[in-house]
């Protein structure tokens, strides 16, 4: 049961704040960035497995682990974390798509360790 409350609060809290940045706020830069590479229409089903598994990360390896410690710890924790995560899907991309810009990568990680730093907080702060 305390996975499922950790989940729905990190939910509640990672879903707006990514639609907030993808949907509003960086929609433009990512339309600029990937130009023909980007889809017309959001594929919902990759992006709900991705939200799905990525959270289920944030739980278990983020927030879990940081539960008995302090907000320092979770912060570094979700930081690390969607730094690494994002890290991945930027880097992977830069090194086998052909145009995959070196400013989307970073800005890119950089809003991985924000939305991660955040949403581990907020699940950790109201998961106690």
């Amino acid at each position: 049961m305390a996975f499922l409350k950790l989940y729905l609060i990190a939910l509640l809290s990672f879903f707006p704040l990514d639609m907030l940045w993808l949907g509003w706020l960086g929609r433009n830069f990512y339309r600029q960035q990937l130009g023909p590479l980007m889809r017309e229409q959001t594929d919902w089903l990759a992006a709900i497995l991705f939200y799905l598994l990525f959270l289920a990360g944030i739980i278990v390896f983020v927030v879990q682990p940081s539960l008995s410690g302090s907000a320092r710890d979770v912060l570094l924790r979700g930081a690390f974390f969607g730094l690494v995560t994002y890290a991945t899907y930027d880097l992977v991309n830069r090194a086998v798509i052909s145009p995959f810009p070196w400013t989307l990568v970073v800005v890119d990680m950089l809003w991985g360790v924000i939305l991660c730093t955040t949403v581990s907080f907020i699940t950790w702060y109201f998961g106690r």
